[in-house]
């Protein structure tokens, strides 16, 4: 069995498209279905069943899909050990993370993934949690760092750390924080004009799930996508936002804002780090993560 067969036939089920599976392999359509086709006659199976809408798994297909993802990672296991032996833990890791948290921690964690893992490498891409997820299960991340993330078949979470949600208002001139305002109830936020991202950001359903248990609903003036869009317009005098602190403090105008903590209840948002459970990480995924996870805490928790 041709073992770069066999990895075109695991993308294309997994992705559930000849078309899909191709752009991410970076080759031609028909030759990627030449050689699935020739994986198919040395078995003497029908693997795929093609039609207009992409290609699934037969059961002769999922039974090897299931068989041919632990051959792969074993492969790409066997080449990092060498690789290792030789000169260091190797490879890619492909690393997704909401827009937010990626302006917080790309820079510092592409510094310590240089200077710890100088022979691999680290590709970051920005996006929203339902997309993440999915890009997990087909194979395009490896690990990823989500908000609030629903529980999905084959998809493993690892709790990270909370932040807590503040309201961000404009800061009146010559507005001082010391001390610090009281904390605003959730029910009085709900009356107040909020900019706020489109669902399904998780920020957004959590600010809608929590009213909606005290009996209230967020009066929203502007729904935006962008936590940078949502500082400007806060200090337009647009509305108001909820956000991080981070958010705010590594905003290009911090001083520009005033944050009020919110209570009854208190909003707090969970990060996790997240990975397919269907394909075992490889050393250096895992280096990887215990990395992230280092430079998170340092860089997350200290704003």
């Amino acid at each position: 069995m041709d073992l770069k067969q066999l990895e075109y036939f695991v993308r294309v089920a997994e992705l559930g498209s000849f078309t899909r599976a191709a752009q991410m392999l970076g080759i031609a359509q028909p030759a990627l279905s030449r050689q699935v086709r020739l994986l198919e006659v040395e078995l003497r199976q029908h693997l795929l069943r093609r039609n207009g809408r992409g290609a699934t798994p037969t059961e002769a297909g999922q039974l090897l899909l299931e068989h041919g993802r632990g051959i792969l990672h074993q492969v790409e296991r066997a080449r990092e050990e060498l690789a290792r032996v030789r000169s260091g833990l190797s490879g890619r890791v492909a690393l997704g993370m909401p827009p937010s948290v990626a302006r917080m921690l790309t820079v510092p964690l592409t510094r310590a993934f240089r200077q710890q893992l100088p022979q691999a490498q680290l590709s970051i891409s920005e996006g929203l949690s339902s997309a993440m997820q999915e890009n997990l299960l087909s194979g395009r991340l490896d690990i990823a760092v989500l908000y609030n993330p629903s529980p999905m078949p084959g998809i493993e979470h690892r709790a990270l750390l909370e932040e807590e949600l503040l309201l961000v208002q404009p800061r009146p001139p010559g507005l001082q924080e010391d001390p610090p305002p009281p904390p605003l109830p959730l029910r009085e936020v709900a009356a107040l004009p909020l900019l706020i991202p489109s669902r399904p950001n998780a920020i957004r359903m959590l600010v809608e799930a929590q009213m909606a248990a005290i009996g209230c609903t967020p009066q929203i003036a502007l729904e935006i996508d962008g936590v940078s869009a949502i500082l400007d317009l806060v200090a337009d005098g647009a509305g108001c936002a909820i956000l991080s602190r981070n958010a705010v403090m590594r905003s290009i105008r911090p001083s520009a804002y005033a944050t009020r903590p919110i209570e009854q209840p208190q909003l707090r948002i969970g990060l996790s780090t997240s990975a397919s459970s269907l394909r075992p990480s490889t050393l250096t995924q895992q280096a990887t993560l215990a990395l992230l996870q280092q430079v998170a805490k340092e860089n997350l928790a200290a704003g």
